[in-house]
């Protein structure tokens, strides 16, 4: 019992419902804009400006939501809370590193390397330093993350193969990629096992497992799931932006910020890492790999 009620129990309930409302209202603020602006063609990928309506990437996010919700949580506790200090500043250095990440980006243009220089040293370097070499917070590390039930791994599948077919099959599938006619097989092959590396584990073990977690401890899981989404969604303008940077920030709460609310919860729930690599999987693969048939 004790150890339900450090999980429902964050440390600053009041600051986290101001971040819930507070980021909510950012992206529906974000909609509200775009669709004033005639700009609610939102784009769905970096290697081109092609765009699809922005609503079509919110029906299989929030169809998956449903999906989760539905079905029981899958987690077992490991044990105690954290100890508070090390945890709050864990969760609040990852948040410096996230904004940091976030606005270098956008002032680099998204550009290579500087791009993936940044993103290794932010989202992998420097955390690596912060949770491996002091040793005093293995513990509380351990303690961080909850692990599912061993017969229940496979939970995840409805919601994700929810999202999978109506992102990627009927009349809201996101269009096919010509790049693997474009490239010889080793370099399509080269290219998706680095995105995958570079981008959906990197991101998603940043973002969920280490980002995420903490902040659920602090000020509750729907506002850490809502905090997080917006900054993984914020580092995209660097990349997808067109030089405007309302309209890409409300690009991007809309698109990823979104999707970032169905991983966010896929995470929360699950504390499985395969459900939310094969999304994130999906979003930067299948477009390629559909292309081929």
């Amino acid at each position: 019992m004790r150890n339900k009620a450090w999980r429902s129990s964050p440390h600053h309930p009041t600051l986290g419902l101001g971040i819930l409302v507070a980021g909510l209202a950012l992206i529906a603020g974000a909609a509200l804009w775009l669709a004033l602006s005639g700009n609610s063609g939102i784009r769905y990928s970096a290697d081109h400006v092609d765009t699809v309506p922005m609503w079509h990437r919110w029906i299989p996010a929030l169809t998956g939501l449903v999906f989760i919700r539905l079905l029981p949580p899958r987690t077992t506790s490991t044990g105690a809370a954290p100890a508070r200090g090390g945890l709050h500043l864990q969760a609040i250095l990852l948040l410096v590193l996230a904004t940091l990440f976030a606005a270098g980006s956008w002032l680099s243009g998204g550009g290579e390397p500087a791009h993936t220089l940044l993103k290794l040293v932010l989202l992998l370097a420097l955390p690596a330093l912060l949770f491996w070499l002091p040793r005093r917070d293995s513990a509380d590390r351990s303690q961080i993350h909850e692990r599912p039930a061993t017969w229940r791994h496979y939970g995840p599948v409805a919601p994700v193969t929810a999202w999978l077919a109506l992102t990627y099959a009927g009349p809201l599938a996101v269009p096919s990629s010509d790049y693997a006619a474009r490239v010889d097989l080793v370099t399509l092959v080269l290219t998706i096992v680095v995105v995958f590396s570079v981008n959906s584990l990197l991101e998603e073990v940043f973002y969920r497992r280490w980002l995420q977690s903490r902040w659920e401890h602090i000020i509750g899981r729907w506002p850490a799931i809502v905090l997080t989404s917006l900054l993984w969604a914020a580092w995209h303008v660097g990349i997808q932006g067109t030089g405007h940077l309302p309209t890409d920030l409300s690009s991007a709460f809309v698109n990823q910020g979104v999707q970032g609310l169905f991983l966010g919860y896929l995470w929360s729930r699950y504390r499985l890492m395969w459900p939310v690599l094969v999304v994130h999987g999906a979003m930067n693969a299948a477009p390629i790999l559909l292309g081929m048939l």
